[in-house]
Formats: structure tokens, sequence, C-alpha cells
């Protein structure tokens, strides 16, 4: 069980602006260096190392060292739906307040390694009416016609099977309902973009946290995966 100290650590962790837009960046599943992740947050390098040496002590990012170069990247899938269910607790806890981040966001965004949004949601929902998975302990599983179907599609169900969770839920920030996480949910996301079923969106301004997890459903995804699982565009 966690304790009352490291709950407030980690509180801490993310309580600083800066620290909390280099999170917001790495939630898009892709590794940074500390170069870029000061851009993102508007600080100098300097800065920028002692905060990531922070989120790394805390637990919270993963360091990669490559070269000259030292990569970051979300510690795991824990911290990705963490801070993804944090999002949503800021938006439930302000109802009255405008949705400040555009409609394309909340209608497809990655969630670290998986799809989030309205997508994503619409793609669980769609998964379980068809009866591609079905509940199991910890999450979800495949069924045989889902096996076959998703096998159809393009994703990698032994890439998926190699993950330390198969699927899970993972709550979805904007829509407050779940979309889904896991092995499945990361090659699922990694199969609609390599067949181009969805692109990442341009960013809107240098240094925007938020730009690298925006995502666009392309006509042919929308076809697909409407004839599919029955995802609207």
């Amino acid at each position: 069980m966690t304790t009352p100290a490291a709950f407030a650590a980690t509180a801490i962790l993310l309580a600083e602006p800066a620290r909390a837009a280099m999170l917001h960046a790495l939630l898009g599943g892709e590794s940074l260096t500390a170069g870029e992740l000061a851009r993102v947050a508007g600080i100098g390098a300097p800065a920028a190392s002692a905060h990531l040496a922070r989120l790394a002590e805390g637990g919270l990012v993963a360091v990669h060292p490559q070269g000259r170069h030292r990569y970051h990247r979300l510690a795991s899938e824990e911290v990705a739906a963490m801070l993804e269910t944090l999002g949503g607790l800021t938006e439930a806890v302000a109802p009255a307040r405008r949705w400040p981040h555009g409609e394309a966001f909340r209608a497809a965004r990655l969630c670290y390694d998986h799809l989030a949004g309205r997508l994503g949601v619409a793609l669980h929902a769609g998964l379980a009416g068809r009866g591609w998975i079905i509940p199991a302990a910890g999450g979800w599983a495949a069924t045989p016609a889902g096996e076959a179907g998703l096998a159809r599609l393009g994703v990698d169900l032994a890439a998926a099977r190699g993950a330390r969770r198969f699927a899970c839920d993972c709550m979805d920030w904007s829509e407050r309902r779940a979309h889904l996480a896991g092995g499945l949910g990361r090659e699922i996301a990694a199969c609609c973009l390599r067949q181009h079923w969805v692109t990442r969106l341009p960013a809107e301004r240098e240094g925007d946290p938020l730009a690298r997890r925006r995502l666009r459903l392309t006509p042919e995804g929308a076809r697909r995966l409407g004839e599919t699982l029955g995802v609207a565009a």
C-alpha cells in the first residue's frame, strides 16, 4: 500500500508546471531528449536536466543513453494511466470550464502508446460490442473471433501478448470512459499508424506539450474501422 509520504512525494513531482509539461509531452509515447523537453517546458537546459533527474528518481521517467544523447520516456504504462486519470479528475472538478485543448485533441490522440479520445473509446466499445474481447482477470482477453478479426486488420497479436498486460482499461481524460491500454492497445495504435489509418497532426505552435499526441483519423481509417468495428468518423 502506498504510504502518505510516498503519495505526497509523487504529488510534489507533478505539481511543478515545467515537470507537468514534460510529462504531458512524454504521454505522446516518444522518447525525447532533455533539449526537446526543455523547449516544451519553456526552460533552460540546466533546469530541464534537474527536473528530469527528479522525475527519474521519483520513478516517473526512465532514461536511456544512446551515443551522446540521453532519451527520456515515461517509466511505465501505469505512469501514463495515472497522468490520464489525473487529467480526467482535473476536468471533473471544474465542469463549467470550457474544454481548452480543441476538438481535434478530444477526437483522437495518443495516451502513451495507445489510442485515446473519442476514437480510442469507440474502438474499445467496438471490440467489446462485437465480442472480439471479453472480460478476464486483470482486464480483457481476445476471443477466437477477435483474434481472427484483429489479425485480418494487421494487428501483431504475438507482440501484444509479449506485454506485461495483454489488454486493460485506461480511463479516458476527456470522455470519462475507458479506452484500451496494454499490449493490445499498443499494437492496435501501431497498426493504425503504420497503415496510415491515423496520422499525427502538425504542431499548432512551438513548444506545445500536447503536440506530439494529436492524431487525425484518415478517410481510409474511418472506412476500415467503421466496417470492422462500427467506429464512426
